[in-house]
């Protein structure tokens, strides 16, 4: 007999909005605070500074809203699990963009204000069925909106490092819905079913070419928490570093992920 077929796994959209609305206030909570000093602070991506950072953060959010205004595609011609191979490619015009932003929004609050206000509109409007064009090909509302936790809990945690102190807080909904789709993007990227990886409390997946356990404790299984994950899938993280500093436990011949990370860079 064949083995069983994957699920995709879904997201609920209801539970994904609250969790996009609720990680971008808490950074626009934080965003507040900061200094002038602190704003021209650098960052762990390239160039941009604080600044630069928030700016995108907003960005991340109202691409939504372009996608939105651009015609209707006829059909969803990608797949939500596609989505984190494709962001790399993207990345000179992002940086333009950004540096765009920061030139016409010097008032970061009231322009996070304003990408809450028209994200809160839009979302009220449409239905999660609705098919975007994105930059990753045609995609249900209600996907995308998943994407958008992976952006938003990355560039907190990016912000997060950037300014000693900070701590500004994960949404927890936030937090799950990112580490889970990074998860199965590994189990795409390296499908198969000989390593367990488990990120408690949000994910386990199977990936890596191999004899395929059926019981009992695998052979092969790699442990680590959310945010270490998120690191590593993304590349802020090194694998050897993170086995070095006991961030991952990783056992058996076929645990070792390095060559496999980042999936998103």
């Amino acid at each position: 007999m064949p083995p069983a077929k994957k699920r995709t796994r879904t997201y609920d959209p209801a539970r994904t909005r609250t969790a996009i609305l609720a990680q971008l206030d808490a950074v626009r909570e934080a965003v507040r605070t900061l200094t002038p000093g602190q704003l021209a602070l650098p960052t762990r991506l390239g160039d941009w500074t604080v600044r630069e950072l928030v700016a995108h953060i907003g960005m991340a959010v109202t691409a939504i809203g372009r996608s939105l205004d651009r015609p209707e595609p006829a059909r969803q011609d990608t797949a939500l699990l596609d989505w984190p191979f494709t962001t790399a490619a993207n990345s000179a015009a992002i940086a333009e963009f950004t540096r765009g932003l920061v030139e016409r929004h010097p008032d970061l609050d009231t322009y996070l204000a304003d990408v809450e206000r028209d994200l809160v509109a839009r979302l009220d409007t449409h239905p999660g069925s609705r098919i975007l064009e994105t930059n990753a090909g045609a995609l249900p509302l209600a996907d995308y909106l998943v994407t958008r936790t992976v952006e938003l809990v990355v560039h907190t945690d990016d912000l997060n490092a950037a300014v000693p102190g900070l701590e500004v807080p994960h949404d927890r909904q936030a937090l799950a819905a990112a580490t889970r789709l990074l998860a199965d993007a590994l189990a795409v990227k390296a499908p198969g079913g000989s390593t367990e990886v488990r990120v408690p409390p949000y994910a386990v997946v199977q990936c890596v070419e191999g004899p395929r356990h059926t019981r009992g404790t695998p052979p092969n299984v790699v442990e680590t928490d959310p945010l270490t994950w998120i690191r590593l899938a993304t590349g802020r993280l090194a694998w050897a570093d993170a086995v070095a500093d006991a961030k991952v436990s990783a056992s058996g011949e076929r645990a070792d992920l390095g060559g496999l990370l980042p999936l998103m860079s």
